[in-house]
């Protein structure tokens, strides 16, 4: 959604079901969905296909992942345009040698770590320019930790904004004014919003501050502390 003159309007994909939602329109955009998984499946079989014919797979390190998900009517929502699960998570598959065949790891990455893990397999030193890190140590090691103690994320110049921290994510809307926190842990679909509970206001506080932080590191000119000034009460 996008804020014009004081009010919320559809954007984008938000568009592409009517409001409110129908079933219909749900089941048409999650068809779509699955039929483009489906193509994209059955054009990476073909990169293989190929690697394996020229003698190359055993040698060759692929990352598969996206830019973001999609919501598909979760939340009442479709697209990528907020910070939920299931539109800001992308997949994460790394195969290769010195890869674990069927390991998975919980950590946090970034999609940009792709360029400084391909990087860091080549051997080459990562320019001081490159922002993101390498995520191939916690590819190939289950005891190490993640280059990030939280994760940020930003939607359109000053409407969303985004921390998580371990399992939980403080989601804010400074235009609504509008604070969201979830246990991805134990909620993994957020659909128990704990913001309004009084025992969370600390924890709120303290994600919020290092929000700030983050948005200072990834040079965020939003200042979200006009919007939210009773956040840094305390």
């Amino acid at each position: 959604m996008m804020e014009k003159k004081g009010e919320w309007v559809p954007q984008r994909d938000e568009n592409l079901a009517p409001h409110p939602r129908t079933e219909y329109a749900v089941k048409v955009n999650l068809q779509e969905y699955y039929a483009c998984v489906s193509h994209l499946d059955a054009q990476i079989g073909r990169i293989l296909s190929a690697l394996e014919k020229t003698g190359k797979l055993d040698s060759t390190y692929i990352f598969m992942s996206a830019d973001h998900g999609l919501a598909c009517g979760s939340h009442g929502l479709l697209g990528k345009q907020n910070m939920y699960e299931h539109s800001m998570k992308p997949p994460m598959i790394v195969v290769g040698p010195s890869v674990p065949e069927g390991a998975q790891r919980d950590a946090f990455v970034y999609l940009q770590d792709i360029m400084a893990s391909s990087l860091d397999i080549a051997g080459v030193k990562k320019p001081a320019y490159v922002e993101f890190n390498s995520f191939m140590p916690l590819v190939r090691d289950a005891e190490a930790t993640s280059n990030y103690d939280d994760v940020y994320g930003c939607f359109r110049t000053d409407l969303q904004r985004m921390i998580r921290n371990g399992d939980h994510k403080l989601i804010v809307y400074p235009g609504a004014k509008v604070v969201r926190l979830f246990n991805v842990g134990k909620d993994p679909l957020e659909l128990e919003d704990l913001a309004d509970n009084p025992e969370n206001k600390g924890l709120i506080r303290k994600l919020f501050k290092r929000l700030l932080k983050l948005q200072q590191e990834m040079e965020d000119p939003l200042d979200l502390e006009t919007y939210f000034p009773e956040l840094l009460a305390g």
